[in-house]
């Protein structure tokens, strides 16, 4: 289960497709698994860069969209957690920086 203080990426095996009006498609190759991902969605995706942990990239969600930062943070991780169990996201490889 992700806590709040990991960091992850996402993997560079996804694509994202974001020229939708109101949605994204997230893509996967290896698995041939697409997830539709709201906008919402799209911001947390670009703010998994491996500098910041879950809690900073909610932290930076909730001022985006102006929402409680404890219910963003509660579904940013839930969110997260089932990017990570499809693989979509992974950990930031020990000993990379970024």
């Amino acid at each position: 289960m992700l806590t709040s203080t990991d960091r992850l990426v996402p993997s560079p095996e996804v694509i994202l497709r974001d020229d939708f009006e109101d949605a994204a498609v997230l893509f996967h190759p290896h698995t041939a698994e697409a997830l539709c991902i709201s906008a919402v969605g799209v911001a947390i995706w670009r703010a998994l860069d491996g500098r910041h942990t879950l809690a900073q990239v909610a932290a930076a969600v909730a001022t985006e969209c102006d929402a409680p930062p404890d219910t963003v943070l509660e579904d940013t991780l839930a969110f997260v957690e089932r990017l990570y169990r499809r693989l979509f996201v992974v950990p930031l490889p020990e000993g990379e920086q970024r």
